[in-house]
C-alpha cells in the first residue's frame, strides 16, 4: 500500500531581528578582538537571528535521510545500478555507511525514510516506512510524479521533523540511483541554466556519459516546458520523491525556527525547490559545503551561498553537512561561554585587548 498524506504548507518567521542584534551586541562585549572569530561571528548571529533566541544551540541535532529510486535511469544516467538504492538504503538503516559513521562521531540522531524505494527493505532500527510509490517515472518522457504524489513526499518531509520537538539544528540526506540528474533537470529549470552546466559525473560517470546526462535533461525540459512556470509542478516533473521530503522537511523546520545545515548538490537543489515554493525559506539555511559536483558549484554562485567547507566531497548522504555540524556547535558555545570584559574583570585601555 502506498503512503499519502496531504502538504499543508506553514508560514515560515522571518529571522528575529532582536535576538540577532542581542548576539551581535554580545559578540561586540566579548574578550577578543573585534572581528578576530571572523565568520563564526557572523554564523552565531544568524544563528541566533534564525532561533529566535540571543544565545543559540545546536546540540540537538537530526538527520534524516530520505530514499527513493529514479526512473530516467533507463536511459543510462548512472554506472550505478538502480538495485543499490534498495541495498545502500537497508545499509544506513543499520547505522552503516558514511552517514551513520558520522552521525555517531556527532552525536546526532539518524532516521532513513523510504519515500519511495523501488526494492523491498528488511525490518532495521531506523527505518521509517513511507514508500508513496516504487520509484519515480521516467521524468524524461513524463512526469516524475504528479502533483499529488509531489504533495504526498513533501508531507513526509513535514511530518519526519514534526516527529523530532526537541530539534535545534536539522541536516537532510538522501539515498537515490539516478538523482543528479533529477536535481541537475531542476537546477537547470529553476535557474534557466544550460543542461551542461548543471550535469557533472555523479557515481562516476565518463565524459560520455555526462554529455548524455545532459541530453536526457534537454529533453526532460523540453517535455514539460509547458509547466515550468509552476514550482510545485516542476518539483512534481523533473524531481524525486525523496528530494520533494527533503524540500517538506526543510520548510517545516524553517516554520519551526530550526536551521537548516543543507548538504551537497541533491541537497541544494532540493532548498532551491524550497526557496521557490516559498522564499522566506532562504534566511534558514546554512550551505555546509561547496561540493566538487559541477553543478553544485554553480548553483552556490547563483544562490549566493558561502560555504563553511570546501573538501572535495561528492558522497551525498548528509556527510559534508554533518562535517560541518562541529562549526555552529563552535560557534554557539563561542557566542554563548566566551566571557565579557565586564565579566572577566577586564578594563580595556584602547586598542583591541
Amino acid at each position: 500500500m502506498s503512503y499519502s498524506s496531504p502538504w499543508s504548507p506553514t508560514v515560515i518567521p522571518p529571522p528575529d531581528a532582536a535576538a540577532g542584534a542581542a548576539a551581535r551586541q554580545r559578540q561586540a562585549e566579548l574578550t577578543k578582538p573585534p572581528g578576530s572569530l571572523g565568520r563564526l561571528e557572523d554564523l552565531a548571529v544568524r544563528l541566533a537571528g534564525i532561533q529566535g533566541r540571543a544565545q543559540p544551540a545546536c546540540t540537538a541535532a537530526v538527520v534524516l535521510l530520505f530514499a527513493a529510486d529514479h526512473g530516467v535511469c533507463v536511459h543510462g544516467v548512472s554506472p550505478c545500478l538502480p538495485a543499490v538504492t534498495a541495498q545502500q538504503t537497508a545499509n544506513f538503516a543499520q547505522g552503516g555507511g558514511a552517514v551513520g559513521v558520522l552521525a555517531r562521531c556527532i552525536g546526532a540522531a539518524l532516521e532513513v525514510i523510504d519515500v519511495g524505494v523501488a526494492g523491498d527493505l528488511p525490518e532495521r532500527p531506523r527505518l521509517v516506512r513511507r514508500r508513496i510509490r516504487n520509484g519515480t517515472r521516467d521524468l524524461a518522457t513524463t512526469m516524475a510524479m504528479t502533483v499529488g504524489e509531489c504533495r504526498s513526499a513533501l508531507a513526509v518531509g513535514q511530518e519526519r521533523v514534526r516527529a523530532h520537538p526537541g530539534c535545534e539544528v536539522l541536516i537532510v540526506g538522501e539515498m537515490g540511483i539516478g538523482n543528479t540528474t533529477a536535481s541537475a533537470a531542476l537546477m537547470a529549470a529553476y535557474l534557466g541554466l544550460e543542461p551542461a552546466l548543471c550535469c557533472g559525473r555523479g557515481a562516476g560517470l565518463d565524459d560520455q556519459g555526462v554529455q548524455r546526462k545532459a541530453a536526457v535533461v534537454a529533453r526532460a525540459l523540453a517535455c514539460h516546458r509547458a509547466v515550468l512556470s509552476d514550482p510545485l509542478a516542476t518539483l512534481a516533473a523533473l524531481g524525486g520523491l525523496e528530494i520533494a521530503a527533503m524540500t517538506g522537511a526543510m520548510l517545516e523546520a524553517a516554520a519551526r525556527r530550526i536551521p537548516i545545515l543543507v548538504d551537497g548538490f541533491i541537497a541544494s537543489a532540493a532548498a532551491l525547490a524550497g526557496t521557490r515554493l516559498d522564499p522566506a525559506l532562504a534566511p534558514a539555511l546554512v550551505f555546509a559545503h561547496r561540493g566538487a559536483e559541477a553543478g553544485h558549484r554553480l548553483l552556490m554562485e547563483r544562490l549566493n551561498a558561502e560555504p563553511l567547507l570546501d573538501l572535495g566531497l561528492r558522497l551525498g548522504e548528509g556527510t559534508g553537512a554533518e562535517l560541518a555540524l562541529p562549526l555552529l556547535r563552535a560557534s554557539c558555545a563561542l557566542l554563548n561561554e566566551l566571557t565579557t570584559w565586564e565579566e572577566a574583570g577586564v578594563h580595556r585601555q584602547g586598542g583591541n585587548r
